[in-house]
């Protein structure tokens, strides 16, 4: 069974920083672009960044752009999405897909979905 296994949520002040991790088990996903999406109590879920298969793409939200990095390591066939700057409007939880689109930022165009890691900024 293929998963998508996310880690390094947690609690954080503004200001402060977390780095998200992706490990896909049951396959490889280095011929896949990954991305990050995030879900808000109450709020639809909104993509967050992306990153081609070789990573030499990289795609972001308005939002988060020049707070946060996505980046991959093919070679130990992960994911990860360091988030600098964080506000408390960031609070959500986060999670790992993976698509065969390229540059997708639709949610409903991955295929391979993670079970998300909380992520919680207080004021």
């Amino acid at each position: 069974q293929v998963q998508l296994l996310e880690s390094g949520g947690g609690l954080v002040q503004a200001g402060g920083s977390l780095r998200l991790s992706c490990a896909p088990s049951g396959r490889t996903f280095s011929s896949y672009d990954m991305g990050w999406f995030r879900q808000a109590p109450g709020k639809e879920r909104q993509f967050v960044a992306a990153i081609s298969w070789s990573g030499g793409s990289t795609y972001y939200a308005d939002s988060v752009k020049g707070r946060f990095t996505i980046s991959r390591d093919n070679a130990k066939n992960t994911v990860y999405l360091q988030m600098n700057s964080l506000k408390p409007e960031d609070t959500a939880v986060y999670y790992c897909a993976a698509t065969r689109v390229r540059g997708s930022k639709i949610g409903a165009l991955y295929d391979y979905w993670g079970q998300g890691t909380q992520v919680t900024v207080s004021s």
